[in-house]
């Protein structure tokens, strides 16, 4: 700890020169993995969403008797480039994800020498919350928000005479951008914890703002969904149970505190 506060300023842009390059070299090792299985993973990980058979559309179907049927989409690339790009998109963004706790360990590698005693106990287990929650939101995203996409949008035609033919890169980029951002959503208790044991949040405020909440949280749902009312009530329900949990852990962190004075 003394050795890094005298680290000069110069010292501490090495420093993080270093972890960046870390970073980026986890990235690239997984990247190439997943470039070695390109077209098996677009196949059976991405375009397998258009498809009755997918795991999310038959577990539905046997548990709860609702079937989907075969998205008729025909899957075009207009671009010269069009396919090595998002094949190269596929690759970087799976290892972003696929290395996410790494990553996020080596950021907060960083940023924890300049940290004070009681900060550094607040967020004590840090690297792994955030990722465990971040893998579910991941995991959330493509089982349930994604496909949901996929299939609202697939079928859906103002009239029979007009095909969706979809460009890859219109597929890959709604795809993998809601993947994502679900994994950030479920971040939410994380936040809720560190700016609780900081003084920056209290439980009564996120029970006071809960309705304007629920409000954000359907807004939210209807932007990251499909527009009708099932999807969004799919994706907002696990989102709102989110909020109340961040709600849960400030008052957990309150009572903590209050026990220890």
């Amino acid at each position: 700890m003394e050795e890094n506060t005298r680290m000069s300023f110069l010292e501490h842009l090495e420093e993080l020169r270093w972890r960046l390059v870390r970073s980026a070299i986890a990235i690239v090792i997984i990247a190439i993995g997943i470039w070695s299985f390109k077209g098996w993973i677009m196949k059976h990980v991405f375009i397998s969403m258009s498809s009755p058979d997918f795991v999310t559309f038959k577990f539905f179907c046997n548990t709860f008797g609702v079937c989907t049927e075969e998205v008729s989409i025909d899957y075009q690339n207009i671009e010269l480039t069009g396919q090595f790009s998002y094949a190269i998109m596929m690759s970087i963004m799976g290892g972003i994800v696929l290395s996410f706790p790494y990553l996020f360990y080596q950021i907060w590698s960083f940023v924890k020498p300049g940290l004070k005693q009681n900060e550094m106990k607040v967020a004590k287990g840090i690297v792994f919350y955030v990722s465990l929650l971040f893998f579910m939101g991941i995991a959330f995203g493509y089982l349930i928000v994604a496909p949901l996409c996929v299939q609202f949008f697939g079928n859906f035609k103002i009239i029979e005479e007009i095909d969706n033919n979809v460009k890859i890169s219109s597929f890959m980029g709604t795809v993998l951008s809601t993947i994502f951002y679900t994994g950030l959503l479920f971040l939410l208790p994380i936040l809720s914890y560190l700016f609780t044991k900081l003084g920056v949040l209290t439980s009564d405020f996120l029970k006071k703002y809960r309705k304007h909440a629920i409000i954000g949280i359907l807004i939210l749902s209807a932007l990251i969904t499909p527009p009708d009312l099932i999807s969004q009530v799919i994706v907002g329900i696990p989102i709102l149970i989110l909020y109340e949990i961040g709600i849960f852990v400030s008052k957990r962190v309150e009572k903590r505190r209050k026990n220890q004075v």
